[in-house]
């Protein structure tokens, strides 16, 4: 999407997992996994092979978004919501900070915690 205006790219990757970072992983944690996968995957490495080459643009394309303040906080609003393909603690690792907003509002917690489970049933159901 070079030259587009979006600020980022619409996707269906978790650049937190294309990264190997946690959910609340710090800018200094994204780096480094950056560099070090960067340097596994680099296509110079391995010359000539088409799917090592797409997975190190795969990583660029992560950490830019990922190490981009404005553009992690846009990802992170509007990133990829496909709750079945995460675990639990995944799920709510990913969400902690709408969690944790929602409770600074005065939100209930039991409130928060049923709807997560509505969502959640309805979503196992429905696969």
């Amino acid at each position: 999407m070079e030259g587009s205006n979006n600020s980022t790219p619409t996707t269906s990757k978790d650049y937190y997992k294309v990264l190997e970072v946690n959910y609340d992983a710090t800018d200094e944690n994204i780096r480094l996994s950056y560099r070090k996968l960067a340097l596994k995957w680099h296509p110079d490495k391995h010359k000539g092979d088409s799917a090592v080459t797409a997975k190190f643009q795969e990583i660029n394309e992560a950490y830019k978004v990922l190490s981009d303040p404005a553009k992690r906080f846009d990802y992170d609003l509007t990133g990829i919501y496909e709750i079945d393909k995460y675990t639990l603690n995944e799920y709510l690792a990913r969400f902690k900070g709408m969690i944790l907003t929602c409770n600074g509002l005065g939100i209930d917690q039991t409130q928060i915690c049923v709807f997560s489970l509505i969502v959640l049933v309805d979503t196992l159901v429905s696969a």
